[in-house]
């Protein structure tokens, strides 16, 4: 009996080729991992931005230019992600090529800060730090792009299209820098190049060929960056926590927020991983495109539901100019759309729709609105956060006494 291939213990340049889609015990790799640990900056920039402006009540900056933050973080987060997934051979030149994409992100978190005060002054989009941050991400992924239409000719047609379909996409990012447009154009010229990268994937895989990306490998990472804009979550709840300490002490209102939080955050992890991504997306691969796209909406609202903890706390603080319903339902309105993007990808997902799914949906919607209600009746922020995070646990009590069999049987008849 042969025995398999020993991997290689040292990361000398080696050709980089399309790795076995069926391939056992794929996990993500600790260089992935460190990766990711430079987008927990970038979402903390733009959650702390956005809470400033919210706290100000300057909605429409607010949210334009923590879209436009998200947008930029996660998509070069996810051509990344699927990149490595399909072609990882952690050589040297992948091993550099990681560090530079790091060097990005930290470039265009960086900019973050110009990026907001300018949208909040209305008068030019002051984004070309961002921008700058973004391009040096993605010439790292052509780089790899061109290596790849090197060294593995099954794969070379795909990899140039999306070399090429990119390379293009930074040339309109770096042309709108020095374009200096007004608000209005500029919102337009970013609107089309947005739309332009998102297409890219789908040009490249579905017009030319389709790349040997790892369905449980594919869905794992998903699941780490859940894990940390969850941690937006966390810290939100101990800047809450700590303005109540700071102007009450130890009282009741700091436990209750100390457990709202963080209730909050681990019902929502708990929600999120019901989906059975990888075991679906391994048979149905070509659902991976709406799949992965609907992560952008999943992780934004999860990093905004961060911030809007952030703006708990500086209401507690008494130096917030909104009142406490306005900020709670900076917290509620994120979890909302949360709640409604995962509902939406587990069905489109799975193609099927359960009945039983609308119920635990309108109860965990019901419970938001309470939460609303009862801080504008009265009851103190951390009262707020309490019932917000109750909102989570209807859908996780119903999974756990009805809904996994119902999810069992719609698995079966998915997969067969």
């Amino acid at each position: 009996m042969t025995m398999p291939a020993r991997p290689p213990l040292d990361h000398r340049l080696r050709r980089m080729t399309g790795r076995d889609t069926d391939e056992s015990h794929r996990t993500a790799t600790p260089l992935e991992l460190l990766f990711d640990l430079t987008f927990v900056v970038a979402f903390s920039q733009a959650g702390a931005q956005m809470a400033h402006l919210l706290e100000l009540g300057h909605w429409t900056p607010a949210i334009g230019a923590f879209a436009f933050s998200v947008f930029a973080i996660c998509l070069a987060w996810i051509n990344y992600s699927w990149l490595a997934s399909a072609f990882d051979n952690d050589d040297v030149f992948f091993r550099v090529a990681t560090m530079v994409q790091m060097l990005g992100v930290i470039v265009l978190a960086l900019g973050l800060p110009p990026l907001f005060h300018s949208l909040d002054a209305g008068t030019h989009v002051d984004n070309g730090i961002v921008v700058a941050g973004y391009v040096i991400m993605r010439l790292s992924s052509i780089a790899l792009w061109l290596r790849i239409a090197r060294d593995d000719p099954a794969h070379r047609r795909t990899a140039l299209a999306y070399a090429g379909l990119t390379a293009v996409a930074q040339v309109g990012w770096v042309i709108q820098i020095f374009t200096d447009a007004p608000l209005g154009l500029a919102l337009v010229i970013t609107t089309a190049l947005q739309a332009f990268e998102l297409l890219i994937p789908i040009i490249a895989e579905r017009r030319v060929g389709p790349t040997p990306w790892h369905a449980h490998h594919i869905a794992e990472r998903y699941g780490l960056l859940v894990i940390i804009t969850l941690g937006e979550v966390v810290l939100g709840t101990i800047l809450a926590i700590s303005a109540v300490v700071e102007e009450q002490s130890w009282t009741l209102e700091a436990g209750l927020v100390a457990f709202g939080g963080t209730a909050l955050a681990f019902g929502l992890w708990w929600v999120y991983f019901m989906m059975p991504s990888g075991k679906v997306l391994h048979r149905y691969r070509e659902r991976g495109f709406v799949w992965g796209y609907g992560h952008l909406v999943i992780f934004g609202s999860l990093a905004a539901a961060g911030a809007g903890l952030h703006v708990a706390a500086y209401v507690i603080e008494g130096k917030a100019h909104i009142g406490e319903t306005a900020a709670l339902l900076t917290v509620v309105v994120p979890v909302a759309i949360f709640t409604v993007a995962l509902f939406t990808l587990y069905s489109l997902l799975l193609r099927s729709f359960d009945p039983f799914h609308v119920g635990l949906f309108i109860g965990s919607m019901v419970t938001l609105g309470l939460a609303v209600v009862a801080v504008a009746a009265g009851a103190t922020m951390g009262t707020g956060i309490v019932i917000a995070a109750c909102s989570p646990f209807v859908v996780v009590v119903g999974y756990e006494t009805v809904g996994h069999r119902h999810q069992a049987a719609a698995l079966d008849r998915a997969l067969g």
